[in-house]
């Protein structure tokens, strides 16, 4: 049911055209990468996390990693990652398809400074066999993210 969310909602957005689905896994950084033809840092990976018992999304590139310290001085607290089998219930995707888009009312989204070196990133669609074609500005548009935050160290 995750990606026809999706789907509704990036149709409706104008934005339908540009779903990719494929017939392999999208679910890792690497696969999504391999199965769009593009660097796995232009994958917009969306991680969920618990900060004091409530959800957020925080959306970065493809190559970057949480750094704890920046995490907890962003939100006040430190968080840590969902565990997979209750991200379906928290946030509305499963683990592969987790996206800003679509996602349970209440759950905050972030998009890190590191999606902005790219002219495209390419965050999943609601499933791990799928993607969305957009620009950091075209994310932020249509994941309406409480904020930019600078979240991440490379890898």
């Amino acid at each position: 049911m995750s990606f026809e969310a999706v789907e509704t909602f990036l149709t409706e957005a104008g934005y339908g055209s540009r779903i990719k689905v494929f017939t392999r896994s999208s679910a890792t950084v690497a696969e999504a990468a391999e199965a769009i033809g593009c660097q796995s840092a232009q994958i917009a990976k969306t991680l969920s996390f618990l900060v004091a018992g409530q959800p957020l999304l925080v959306v970065t590139a493809g190559d970057v990693r949480i750094h704890n310290p920046k995490f907890k001085a962003a939100f006040k607290k430190r968080g840590r990652m969902i565990p997979a089998a209750e991200v379906e219930e928290r946030i509305g995707h499963a683990p592969g398809g987790v996206c800003p888009f679509a996602v349970k009312a209440g759950v905050p989204i972030y998009l890190d400074e590191s999606l902005k070196q790219f002219e495209v990133v390419y965050p999943a669609a609601g499933s791990d066999h799928s993607a969305v074609e957009l620009s950091p500005q075209e994310l932020a548009e249509l994941a309406q993210p409480v904020g930019w935050v600078d979240l991440g160290k490379e890898v």
